[in-house]
């Protein structure tokens, strides 16, 4: 079990180190948007979602309802529901059932990569020790960037606060590059944001994630369908 926490714990740190810099631009834009350095590092330690947490931020920061926060977070972290299915495949016969429901906490995008990556099966243990680093390096990197944004001039509050989006740029840019059909739906995503953001001011930011997301998706399921043989 040591080995295991141990192992997982060493696979943890590349995420960590890329977790801390992200989301030292997600506590400089907490601040931003009124919330305090100690909020920011709860949001963070409670949610473990980039984009839901930026698209959080921002609903909060326009008065948004509750029902648009439900929405914006159903739409953008779903994926996280059919990465711990596909994990379900690989997990250890230790996995009992309040193993699944903690470790459920902890699925990203980067640890899901990971633990797909791995032959052997995955252990409680491994998984809770990458988990437990790239948790550390995700709210201390919060916290440095929330109290950093207290601190630091605005040009360079300013500067900081687009490496959440270079994120996102990271995670799009080389698939679209890669396949026509994701260009098409990313462009089509940004084209929609980009009328609502400039001629249906009426709707919130967060509605606008939900109305992009949606109407891209579908018309990639319509036009760009995923044969079953090559799921």
């Amino acid at each position: 079990m040591v080995k295991e926490l141990r192992r997982g714990m060493v696979h943890g740190i590349p995420i960590a180190l890329g977790y801390l810099s992200v989301s030292f631009g997600f506590g400089i834009k907490a601040v931003r948007s009124g919330l305090s350095v100690l909020t920011a590092a709860i949001i963070s330690a409670l949610n473990l979602t980039s984009a839901g947490q930026a698209a959080g931020v921002e609903i909060i920061a326009a008065g948004g309802p509750l029902l648009e926060m439900i929405l914006v977070q159903l739409t953008i972290n779903i994926r996280y529901s059919l990465m711990a299915i596909s994990l379900s495949q690989k997990l250890d016969e230790k996995f009992t059932f309040p193993h699944r429901l903690a470790a459920s906490y902890g699925i990203t995008d980067e640890i899901f990569a990971v633990c797909s990556a791995q032959e052997r099966k995955i252990t409680p243990a491994y998984m809770y020790g990458m988990i437990f680093v790239a948790f550390l390096g995700w709210v201390s990197g919060t916290a440095l960037g929330a109290a950093a944004g207290q601190l630091l001039p605005e040009p360079i509050n300013n500067a900081m606060g687009i490496v959440l989006y270079g994120m996102f740029l990271a995670i799009i840019v080389p698939p679209a590059r890669k396949k026509l059909s994701v260009f098409i739906v990313v462009a089509i995503a940004a084209a929609i944001s980009v009328l609502i953001k400039y001629c249906l001011e009426f709707i919130t930011s967060g509605f606008a994630v939900i109305i992009s997301a949606v109407i891209a998706s579908a018309v990639g399921a319509l036009f760009f369908p995923v044969k079953e043989d090559s799921v």
